[in-house]
């Protein structure tokens, strides 16, 4: 699958962005050609999902260089561009 991914913290400071960068991030994945693949081919552009990372599931304590601060909690944006 390509992507498109915005990464940002809690409030709203964004450190990641393949919009910004305009090169779609890839999804690595085995392709089943089922009926669920071509519904989602169908919707790519439609399909859009938010997802939070508790910061106990994103990188604790240590955090991640300088645009991750120690226990944060992170939310991607993410939209499906097409299933290659």
């Amino acid at each position: 699958m390509r992507v498109h991914y915005t990464g940002s913290l809690i409030d709203g400071t964004v450190f990641d962005s393949s919009v910004k960068t305009r090169s779609a991030g890839r999804i690595p994945g085995k392709r089943s050609n089922s009926w669920l693949d071509r519904s989602i081919a169908i919707n790519a552009g439609w399909l859009k999902w938010r997802l939070t990372i508790p910061q106990e599931l994103a990188y604790g304590e240590r955090g991640a260089g300088a645009s991750i601060p120690p226990f944060a909690t992170l939310v991607f944006e993410v939209e499906l561009l097409d299933i290659l």
